[in-house]
């Protein structure tokens, strides 16, 4: 996925903001791009793990859809460990095939890291963030 780097900078910000517990939220795109980032409300406000309410989602992607984009990817942070999918994003993943997800790794000590995942059938991948 091609990301502006005003957009990433967004995202990275709401993963500093939230901490310690994990922010969440969606990015919408077009043609492998994407063009907005629309921060969400983790309604478990944990550090472990995050949820997106459900019609607040919904919402999001028939506003996508009517804007001619697609749910291109969500993400979310980690705040005591690297931004590598944990056994909690596999199982979240399942109910979103062909959905790719983005984490920010946020280190006691250090500059935040993000990275680009697609999840398939409990398998990880490493995907191509490409920021312009």
């Amino acid at each position: 996925m091609r990301i502006a780097r005003g957009l990433l900078d967004e995202v990275i910000a709401h993963a500093v903001r939230d901490a310690p517990n994990e922010c969440c939220g969606v990015i919408a795109g077009r043609d492998g791009a994407a063009t907005a980032v629309h921060a969400t409300e983790n309604v478990v406000a944990s550090p472990f793990r995050f949820e997106i309410d459900g019609l607040e989602l919904m919402g999001l992607i028939d506003r996508f859809e009517e804007e001619g984009d697609e749910l291109a990817a969500i993400y979310h942070s980690h705040t005591r460990s690297e931004p590598y999918p944990s056994q909690t994003d596999l199982n979240f993943a399942a109910m979103w095939p062909g959905v790719e997800w983005l984490i920010v790794g946020i280190p006691k000590n250090g500059e935040p890291s993000a990275r680009y995942y697609r999840i398939q059938d409990g398998r990880v991948t490493e995907a191509e963030l490409e920021v312009t």
